[in-house]
């Protein structure tokens, strides 16, 4: 299973000349030479075209990686004979080349690819190959993958190159999620005698249409008495929402996994929510007391293995105490191992009961998930439409479901 499309690889885009004979000017050769880094050293006898220095360079650490030869690190202008070899070091090199040559982005696309297409899992297992990569998401996927395996001469440089990802990802998502679901928090906690700051003047005002005045020698003109102000009260110390994230940990949802226990540590952070994490493949696990470290909370995931949806919904089921003032978000792409009618049935319960239900089958950016639709079907059945999520959307997701209101899907016809 994936939860994405896999994308092919590519080197280069540039504009397509009309034939390489038509090379004549400076912008003929500088087409010749994208085709040329794009199409590799087969073309170059029909382009002509000899690669030196840094395109050099650039054309063996592609070669290495997409065209697969046996040398490890080799280079050249001429022969694509390059691999990667199969040593901590020459990768590394190789890792570090990328780094020079391409942008950061690039680099992240390059390593993915490397370690799918060339099997270097293992080698990410070894510190001087952690140091040279470019971290980012995936990657941290792929270490939480590897952690029941990694050594423990590795272990500390594998975290230190997780929490350099969890920081960055809590940089960018900690400030917006907490404004966002601060003013859901206050809106949600409607009294009938608000303060004057306090009142909500659009419903106030629908409310006392019916005591419209018409004020005499003003032609027509009028105004509302408001016998009744609505309005809401700001959020207490107390907690107002208590939310379940429901996580599956089979491989596949390795984005949604970091992203989510990100997610996860912000919202404890917030005194007006009672938060819990819970993780589940076949077997389920509470990592609530470990929230205030995503790093923690990483390192307590074991990522693949199968999938029993229903058995996690049981445990969380068993910890809703407040039915009418709880959220729960499950995050998984719905391939269920378990018992599938009771896993609706379920859902069912905690929604009659006035659970907030949230079915997402991707919190990641990495485009349209692989998920059962059957299920998502069967979901959206029972009023819990399942939908792909992306972290800048996923505030508006949770205030949308705080506020008991319609959930912001992202593409309706694309989602059961």
């Amino acid at each position: 299973m994936t939860t994405s499309e896999p994308t092919p690889a590519v080197h280069a885009t540039p504009a397509a000349p009309a034939t390489p004979a038509a090379a004549g000017g400076a912008d003929d050769g500088e087409r010749l030479r994208r085709w040329r880094m794009v199409l590799g050293a087969d073309s170059a006898q029909s382009t002509g075209c000899t690669l030196t220095g840094r395109d050099a360079a650039m054309d063996g650490a592609l070669t290495a990686l997409y065209e697969g030869g046996s040398r490890p690190g080799g280079r050249g202008g001429g022969g694509r004979s390059a691999g990667l070899g199969a040593s901590a070091p020459s990768v590394a090199r190789w890792l570090g080349d990328i780094r020079t040559y391409f942008p950061s982005s690039v680099v992240q696309v390059m390593q993915r690819d490397a370690i799918d297409r060339l099997g270097l899992s293992a080698l990410l297992l070894e510190p001087e190959m952690l140091e040279a990569v470019e971290a980012d998401v995936h990657l941290v996927g792929t270490l939480l993958s590897l952690n029941k395996a990694m050594p423990e001469t590795t272990k500390e440089t594998a975290r230190a190159v997780v929490r350099k990802v969890v920081d960055e990802l809590e940089k960018r998502l900690t400030t917006r999620t907490r404004a966002t679901l601060t003013g859901a928090l206050d809106r949600s906690a409607k009294v009938s005698r608000p303060r004057h700051h306090d009142i909500d003047w659009d419903r106030t005002i629908r409310a006392n249409l019916k005591n419209y005045l018409t004020l005499p020698g003003e032609d027509g003109a009028g105004t509302v008495v408001p016998e009744r102000l609505i309005g809401y009260g700001r959020a207490a110390q107390s907690v107002k929402k208590d939310v379940i994230l429901c996580i599956d940990q089979s491989g596949s949802m390795a984005a949604s996994v970091v992203y989510a226990s990100v997610f996860g540590a912000v919202l404890a952070s917030m005194r007006s929510l009672r938060t819990r994490l819970v993780v589940f493949d076949t077997a389920v696990v509470d990592l609530t007391d470990q929230l205030d470290d995503p790093v923690d909370v990483l390192f307590g995931t074991q990522l693949g293995g199968g999938t029993d949806i229903n058995r996690a919904l049981a445990y969380c089921q068993s910890q809703i105490t407040r039915p009418a003032d709880t959220v729960v978000v499950l995050i998984s792409d719905l391939y269920e191992g378990g018992i599938r009618n009771e896993m609706l049935k379920r859902v069912a319960a905690m929604k009659s009961s006035g659970v907030q239900f949230v079915t997402l089958l991707a919190l990641s950016d990495e485009g349209a998930p692989s998920y059962d639709r059957d299920h998502a079907a069967a979901l959206s059945a029972l009023g819990a439409p399942a939908f792909a999520c992306t972290p800048d959307l996923f505030p508006e997701v949770m205030a949308a479901a705080i506020e008991k209101r319609p959930l912001p899907i992202p593409d309706k016809e694309t989602h059961q």
